[in-house]
Order: structure tokens, then sequence, then C-alpha cells
């Protein structure tokens, strides 16, 4: 997994746009660990949001 969490902000809010209709379905997909995705996020400010299906600024 890409260990940059701005480079990985990028890559799975294009992943979730272009690909799949959640991140459970995406992390389910490519054996990401979920929690380690939305803590690293959590890191520089970002937090998922289901409704529109990206992560977003807190």
């Amino acid at each position: 997994m890409i260990e940059n969490p701005q480079i990985l902000l990028s890559v799975i809010n294009t992943k979730l746009r272009d690909n799949y209709d959640s991140l459970s379905a995406l992390c389910e997909d490519l054996d990401y660990d979920l929690s380690v995705i939305k803590d690293k996020l959590a890191s520089i400010g970002y937090q998922y949001d289901p409704n529109i299906n990206q992560f977003i600024r807190r």
C-alpha cells in the first residue's frame, strides 16, 4: 500500500470515483485494511463520507 497519505488520498478517491460503490468494496477487492486507510487519511485531516463515496477534509 502507498505510504504517503497525500498520494494515498488521491489514489483512493480516484478509485472510489471510477471503480467502486463504497470504501468497503474497494478494500475487499484490493485486500486493503479499511481501518489502516481511515487512520492514515485521518492523520492528514480527511474522513470518509459514504454519501458522496469520497474522503473529504474534516
